[in-house]
């Protein structure tokens, strides 16, 4: 049976509550929007899990080569959650900054998730922003460049995004992942090395009769 993934990362949603954050989950993960979703406080759908204010769901990519298993955790945005949500932060290997580029207040606010992110994830921790909602032109009050210029200042990559209409949901998930791969590249050479050195070990040990069943003492020491 193949493998069904080579890594696992775990990547999480941060925002204001209300800047669709489990509509970008559902349309990524299984291409649906359920335009009333309610609070992430309780299961609001078949696409997502919830577990007090923090839903997940999962989803394969393959990344040059690599099959990458990602695990997406959306996390409830009201105050009286973010002490049990911010104990997934330091499990994060990457973080999406998500506000609503209809709501002026759910962009500033991104400055103190942003914060909590520095205060609790990871040092290497990899980070995008999101201004989602881009399809409601009439009522924008964050325009692109102030969008732009956010991230420039944090050192992010930024994308605006539509879960209604689909625009750059898989652009941005894509990129995040790729970004944390990059970020873990090394680890997983290092692990691939271990991992060959202990097959050419085997290897040698089998051209020298250690691994041949000839004794019980033998076959103790074997790594076959």
């Amino acid at each position: 049976m193949a493998k069904q993934y080579d890594v696992l990362f775990r990547l999480l949603l941060l925002g204001d509550s209300g800047v669709g954050k489990t509509c970008l989950l559902c349309r990524f993960t299984d291409n649906e929007f359920h335009p009333s979703h309610i609070s992430t406080i309780a299961p609001v759908s078949s696409c997502v899990h919830a577990y007090s204010g923090v839903d997940f769901k999962m989803k394969t990519l393959l990344i040059d080569g690599i099959k990458v298993r990602i695990q997406i955790w959306d996390t409830a945005g009201q105050e009286r959650y973010q002490t049990i949500t911010k104990q997934y932060y330091r499990r994060a290997q990457g973080i999406f900054l998500v506000y609503d580029i209809t709501s002026e207040r759910s962009f500033q606010h991104i400055m103190k998730w942003a914060s909590d992110v520095d205060e609790y994830a990871p040092d290497k921790v990899q980070k995008i922003l999101v201004g989602n909602k881009s399809d409601d032109v009439e009522k924008r009050q964050v325009a692109t460049e102030q969008g732009v210029k956010l991230a420039k200042a944090y050192g992010m990559d930024f994308f605006e995004t539509s879960a209604f209409t689909n625009h750059n949901i898989t652009e941005t998930f894509t990129r995040l992942a790729e970004q944390v791969l990059a970020a873990n590249k090394k680890d997983l050479d290092l692990l691939r090395i271990s991992l060959n050195d202990e097959l050419n070990l085997t290897a040698l040990e089998e051209e020298e009769g250690l691994c041949d069943g000839s004794s019980g003492d033998q076959q103790k020491a074997c790594w076959c």
